[in-house]
């Protein structure tokens, strides 16, 4: 049985890692939305996927997963992927609303550096995979600078602005990895 989420007591959303096929390579994608949406911007990860889901129509064998606050028990789901992109609130010392995207070598010091709220966990599960050699082979984070991380289920407007343009670095992310996301409303950010 799938643990509940910490903030909101519903079950992280998750659909079968099917294999996806791009350029005739099989490959296991996740986009993974983070955060506590009980806490304004530090839910940006979340709100970002399902907002993701509405606007793009995605090949059904890209997971969306709702991870939430959750942390090891996020392994199962994270296991073996080729791509894995991490959706969250991040802290860069930039002004509010300034959009993010961490790969590669920046990725330790946003583990190190905790800057995101929640990510101890996520940087747990990661380790972990990773000394099981089990991690995902690319891992990409994209966010935005939060403004607040006070009490409340919305947005700063500040972050809310920005959501059409971390919509398309997720997009984006995707393209890069072959796979394709098609359009399906004008605007639904």
């Amino acid at each position: 049985r799938r643990p509940l989420h910490a903030a909101t007591g519903r079950r992280p959303s998750r659909l079968p890692l099917p294999s996806f096929s791009a350029g005739g390579l099989s490959m296991r994608v996740a986009v993974l939305g983070a955060g506590n949406i009980l806490l304004s911007d530090e839910g940006l990860g979340v709100h970002a996927i399902e907002r993701l889901s509405l606007a793009y129509s995605l090949p059904s064998d890209v997971d969306i997963i709702d991870a939430g606050t959750c942390g090891m028990e996020m392994l199962d789901e994270l296991e073996g992927l080729d791509a894995l992109i991490m959706v969250d609130a991040v802290r860069a010392g930039q002004p509010p609303g300034t959009p993010v995207r961490l790969t590669g070598d920046a990725l330790p010091v946003f583990f190190r550096s905790k800057l995101s709220p929640h990510q101890i966990g996520l940087c747990d599960v990661l380790a972990t995979l990773d000394l099981l050699g089990r991690a995902p082979k690319y891992t990409a984070i994209v966010g935005v600078q939060p403004l607040s991380l006070a009490l409340g289920m919305e947005l700063s407007a500040e972050v809310e602005s920005v959501m059409p343009v971390l919509l398309r670095m997720i997009v984006d992310e995707l393209a890069g990895l072959g796979i394709r996301a098609s359009r399906r409303t004008a605007e639904v950010a």
